[in-house]
């Protein structure tokens, strides 16, 4: 889906006409008229608004053309759903829910999340310690723990 018709889905799921939505912007009617038509797009700061407002992420009000990937734990960050938030309840778009919950990070150190992943990731066919090392070659490439091990 592009970009206008998910902002037009958005706003009529809000119930908001476009001239109340452009009021809560303080825009035009005819600017909001602009993006449903695809004329136009929201600009980076506007996006941010919309984010907020709709309780999405920017990624879907774009049509989720970038595939995220929580930067702690390399989760695929499929929908809204999984992606974490601040407290004040915007969308972090970097990181999974149940990394980083309410401005926190759960896991302290890249061992006591290598250690919950061998524990939970472990099959038949994937050994608790092959788990551990398979993780351990791939975290420290994510953002998060980049700079710390």
């Amino acid at each position: 889906m592009e970009t206008k018709d998910i902002l037009k889905q958005l706003r009529e799921r809000e119930g908001l006409t476009q001239e109340e939505l452009a009021e809560k912007l303080f825009l035009t009617r005819q600017a909001v008229s602009r993006w449903e038509t695809g004329e136009t797009q929201p600009g980076i700061d506007l996006l941010k608004q919309l984010s907020t407002l709709f309780q999405v992420s920017v990624n879907t009000l774009l049509g989720q053309p970038r595939t995220l990937i929580c930067q702690c734990c390399g989760m695929p960050l499929h929908d809204d759903g999984t992606i974490s938030r601040e407290p004040d309840g915007s969308l972090n778009e970097d990181y999974c829910k149940w990394c980083y919950a309410d401005g926190k990070f759960v896991y302290q150190s890249l061992d006591e999340l290598l250690d919950f992943l061998a524990e939970h990731m472990a099959n038949e066919s994937f050994p608790p310690e092959e788990a551990r090392a398979y993780f351990a070659r791939q975290l420290p490439e994510l953002a998060h723990w980049k700079n710390k091990v």
